[in-house]
């Protein structure tokens, strides 16, 4: 509708009264606005209020490499690794903080030093505070995450304690400074498609390359969508965007610093849009892999093409995200299948395997001191209702593709981050702790919990926390 025929329409109800005149010019004045703005920036959408901003962490200091067992000096970077923050404050004028990094992993006792600090300086709730990490394998070593994976001597874990004390100021810093430089901006999702992620139970690495090229489907559950959150200014421009895949970031097992492939994907996207913020999660590739991989030029090739995906979201008509934030969080007890005991410890303390008899000689030693062993670990759960269009879900430790699965399926809208707070060992679904493997077997020693295996009912666990927490974000 234009003006010429509001003119038309006025002649035509000549005499009647200007309310008419009134309703006819404020339709014609909508239509217009919708043809020339696809995704309005209304009031109502305007209410976020965002703050962002990042600090370098790649150390300065000798430092090993995380993820593999062995003994890993840097010898250079390929690029810098990073802490990102985005503060999220809705229309009641409360604010939230997400923070992702490129690390392996966060223990437990990095966690709760961070909250105890962001808790007592922005009085948040441990609701309000998400800390994510990628598991990226070219980041570096921190304090008390898989602790006796690495043959470390007292050097290098002092060294280890002296870089994460200083990458946590630096992570306080950025959330200092997103907290302080909050601005007006609005909120879109959308979701991407990526494909280079290989379920690693069911494909043989040796053999991916030739099913590719031959066009032979690869087995099992996969999940290659890529979630993708928007934050624009009042006059559109793109300020951050927050995405996700579910995979590891071992493309890369040299000694070179670098964010492996969701670095390179961030780097991308940074180039493509200068001044804006990219942040990733890891949503849930417990069991996924890039393959092929262990070259640069894959590693570089898998983040473009989910730089490219995030990109042609970014081009499209997003879903506007309402200034609405709720949250929920929530520790759940994950019985172990049976606790270590002396009797045998012992003989694996002596054996040949060198991770598991680090790790049973320093069970031995908690004992020793007079330590009992909790038959069960505490695990973090979180929930995030973003306006009504988004439910953010961030479950811990290196959580296998079927509960991402599961949780859209069950929620639709939601996104799954796993990797999310604390490091807390492989969480196996219930298909996968029946199939056994790495990661549904034997192997919580390697994350020096004091037990072999979760007990079999972990994934009902999990689920009924998460739908307790779905439930409370959601109500009136």
């Amino acid at each position: 509708m234009n003006i010429r025929r509001v003119s038309q329409d006025f002649k035509r109800t000549a005499g009647k009264s200007w309310l008419v005149f009134v309703l006819l010019l404020a339709t014609a004045s909508r239509s217009f606005c919708l043809t020339e703005s696809p995704n309005p920036l209304n009031s109502e959408k305007m209410n976020w209020q965002v703050g962002l901003s990042r600090r370098v962490i790649t150390p300065k200091t000798d430092v090993w490499l995380a993820g593999y067992g062995t003994k890993r000096s840097p010898e250079g970077k390929l690029h810098d690794v990073w802490v990102k923050v985005m503060v999220l404050k809705d229309s009641r004028k409360r604010s939230r903080i997400l923070v992702t990094t490129d690390h392996q992993g966060m223990s437990k006792t990095i966690y709760k030093r961070l909250f105890e600090r962001v808790a007592k300086e922005f009085k948040v709730e441990r609701a309000d505070f998400m800390l994510t990490f990628s598991h990226n394998h070219s980041g570096p070593c921190l304090q008390d995450d898989l602790v006796d994976y690495y043959p470390s001597d007292s050097l290098q874990k002092q060294r280890v304690l002296d870089y994460t004390l200083w990458m946590e100021d630096q992570v306080i810093e950025a959330v200092r400074e997103a907290w302080h430089h909050q601005q007006p901006a609005q909120l879109f999702k959308g979701e991407g498609l990526c494909t280079f992620a290989v379920n690693r139970r069911e494909n043989k690495e040796a053999e991916v390359p030739a099913m590719l090229e031959s066009g032979t489907p690869l087995k099992g559950p996969v999940d290659h969508a890529v979630p993708v959150l928007a934050i624009k200014s009042p006059k559109g421009r793109l300020l951050g965007v927050l995405f996700g895949y579910a995979c590891h970031p071992t493309t890369l097992s040299h000694n070179l610093w670098s964010g492996d492939y969701p670095g390179y994907a961030q780097a991308g996207l940074e180039k493509q849009y200068p001044g804006a913020q990219a942040m990733f999660f890891n949503t849930c590739g417990g069991d996924q892999n890039p393959l092929p991989r262990r070259t640069v030029a894959l590693c570089e090739k898998y983040g473009k093409m989910l730089a490219d995906a995030v990109i042609q979201q970014l081009n499209t008509t997003l879903t506007p995200v309402s200034p609405a934030l709720t949250t929920a969080f929530a520790y759940v007890q994950l019985d172990y299948e049976e606790v270590a005991t002396r009797e045998k410890l012992i003989p694996i303390a002596f054996g040949s395997q060198a991770i598991q008899a680090r790790w049973a000689k320093r069970m031995v030693k908690k004992l020793d001191d007079g330590e009992t062993f909790s038959p069960f670990y505490e695990y973090p759960v979180q929930a995030w209702q973003i306006g009504r269009e988004l439910l953010l879900i961030g479950i811990g430790g290196e959580a296998v593709v079927d509960y991402s699965l599961r949780f859209k399926k069950e929620y639709p809208g939601s996104w799954v981050s796993g990797y999310t707070n604390e490091m807390a060992a492989y969480i196996p679904s219930r298909r996968v702790w029946e199939e056994d493997g790495y990661e549904g077997g034997a192997h919580l020693d390697e994350y020096g919990r004091p037990a072999w295996r979760w007990a079999g009912d972990i994934e009902d666990r999990i689920a009924a926390t998460v739908k307790k927490l779905v439930e409370e974000t959601r109500k009136p």
